[in-house]
């Protein structure tokens, strides 16, 4: 590990900063190739021979390719030992959170999408307003009385649903309306190695790493 890690994404998605910010967080040298999602790339012959969904993100590593964001999240663990659970039980449970996360949470970057690239009417937003707060207030729920979604340490269900949530003031969805999850937010920013979308995700392809992880990335090895 790595053997040419390679990443395809754009820097405004949530679903590239997820897989991005977990080898930020462990410190592991990869490639980055940037999709130009405005301009269309995602729907052109050569990248729907690497994404046959035509989205982002997709991985490529020791001659697999790997897509959908969790299901990356989900190898990436699997192949590095960074932020696996700490005994078989948190390891389902930090995928349950995973599988939790693209239904649930999925609705805060839905209000973004709508709020930010795609003018949609009042109705519309009412549907998906208040599924994406009672997400974000089960998640604050889970985090009372514990510093982590899973075991003692950040596992992979912490960085997937982070990652999903980190746009949700572009969809007008205050933080400081949750106080737990505001409280596990700064935990994760205090990782070595953190960074916010748009300061971690390059606009142009780039060559990233290596980088050397941090104690808290380094307990998971």
């Amino acid at each position: 590990m790595p053997d040419g890690l390679t990443l395809y994404g754009s820097f405004t998605s949530s679903s590239t900063y997820k897989p991005m910010l977990y080898l930020a967080l462990s410190g592991l040298p990869f490639s980055f190739r940037t999709v130009n999602l405005k301009n269309g790339v995602q729907r052109e012959a050569a990248y729907l021979a690497v994404n046959r969904y035509g989205q982002v993100p997709a991985l490529r590593h020791r001659g697999l390719t790997i897509v959908q964001s969790n299901v990356i999240l989900d190898y990436l663990a699997r192949t590095t030992g960074h932020f696996e659970g700490a005994n078989e039980q948190d390891r389902w449970t930090a995928r349950e959170w995973l599988s939790w996360e693209s239904d649930a949470i999925t609705n805060v970057a839905k209000v973004r999408h709508f709020s930010r690239f795609r003018q949609v009417g009042p109705a519309v937003m009412e549907h998906f307003r208040p599924p994406a707060e009672a997400a974000l207030s089960f998640v604050d729920a889970a985090l009372g009385g514990r510093e982590w979604l899973v075991g003692n340490a950040c596992t992979i269900a912490d960085i997937g649903c982070w990652g999903r949530m980190v746009f949700m003031a572009e969809g007008g969805l205050d933080i400081n309306r949750w106080p737990s999850l505001f409280a596990w937010s700064e935990r994760i920013k205090a990782m070595h190695g953190f960074a916010l979308p748009y300061d971690l995700i390059p606009k142009k392809d780039t060559e990233l790493g290596p980088a050397a992880p941090g104690p808290t990335a380094s307990a998971q090895s």
